[in-house]
């Protein structure tokens, strides 16, 4: 079978379409013939993350296909069931933090962007219906990172007041559209215009230039709850937002990772900090019985071949695209 590949070389020199062996599904497992997959920054870091010296490895953790192989023991799944495929592997019930033998699918086990994966039976759900192809095949992880983040972590409820900064990311759009969803007042920043423009079409009630002066972008008004996805470039600016005994949430380091801030300063504002990390098969039921009840569509950004999988790291690495980039594979 065909599939974007990493192996010999470190990095992004390492990514190659090969041909692999066709996987078969084990005890309690099935496989997926996929339609679609998406693209991910863990994606990015998996090229660093997965060594030269280490075996061949198919990247990729979300996509949705056809299950066209069913292993023994595997009951509730059928060959023919049009399906999603939760990347997180190992972690069943919601709980404080994942648990020991957490994994993400595409590392260390082969991922999506080939023409089959394999799966624990518990990995896969019914695609609902109103979604396309496109659409299934990039939702998972962000949508179960914005779920977690938002839900489980940030405990947003009606009349809140929510900060995304940085609002460009699949899961940062996913953000958006949960939050104000669950009837919360949402604000959020872009150094872009156009995703600016595209944040407000979505719901957000005021979307402002990340390198103008926040606070007095919101005129003095303070947040409940921010969601921070970028790291160490806005970390301490979200933190200024906050109300005393407000809620910050973080999950994404890509702008840094190493942040300083006034210890004195956190424990007089009464704060709290939460980290998340994509999140159990329980929340991903639940966001899923929540996009469907709302019927909310991650923002699809550009699809691209398996073969054009460079353009598509290119256009992630330099941060260009407005939601999610997917591939079409089968």
């Amino acid at each position: 079978m065909k599939a974007v590949v990493h192996a010999v070389r470190a990095g992004f020199e390492g990514l190659a379409v090969r041909d692999m062996e066709e996987l078969k599904p084990g005890f309690g497992e099935v496989r997926v013939k996929l339609k679609t997959a998406g693209l991910n920054h863990r994606d990015l870091f998996v090229l660093v993350r997965h060594k030269p010296t280490d075996p061949p490895l198919i990247i990729g953790s979300d996509g949705a296909g056809v299950v066209d192989g069913v292993g023994e023991g595997v009951v509730g799944v059928k060959v023919g069931d049009e399906v999603l495929i939760n990347p997180s592997l190992g972690w069943k019930e919601k709980s404080d933090a994942p648990p020991a033998g957490f994994e993400i699918l595409g590392l260390p086990f082969h991922g999506t962007f080939a023409e089959q994966v394999v799966v624990p039976a518990d990995n896969v759900v019914l695609k609902p219906g109103y979604l396309s192809w496109e659409e299934a095949g990039v939702l998972s992880l962000a949508a179960l990172t914005a779920y977690r983040a938002l839900f489980t972590q940030g405990q947003v409820h009606e009349g809140m007041k929510v900060l995304i900064p940085g609002i460009g990311s699949g899961v940062a759009t996913l953000l958006l559209q949960f939050a104000k969803a669950a009837g919360a007042t949402v604000y959020v920043t872009s150094r872009s215009s156009e995703k600016c423009a595209k944040a407000l079409e979505l719901g957000a009630d005021q979307a402002f230039d990340s390198n103008e002066d926040w606070e007095q972008a919101l005129n003095g008004e303070k947040m409940d709850l921010v969601i921070e996805c970028v790291g160490a470039a806005t970390f301490n600016k979200s933190l200024k937002q906050l109300r005393p005994g407000g809620t910050i949430v973080t999950f994404g380091a890509s702008a840094g990772d190493v942040v300083e801030f006034n210890l004195r300063d956190f424990f007089y504002g009464q704060y709290k900090l939460f980290g998340s990390t994509l999140g159990s098969g329980e929340e991903y039921k639940e966001m899923l019985e929540f996009v469907t009840r709302h019927e909310i569509k991650p923002v699809v950004d550009r699809m691209y071949s398996l073969e054009e999988f460079g353009a598509a790291f290119e256009r992630m690495e330099k941060a260009e695209q407005l939601g999610k980039i997917g591939f079409y594979i089968g």
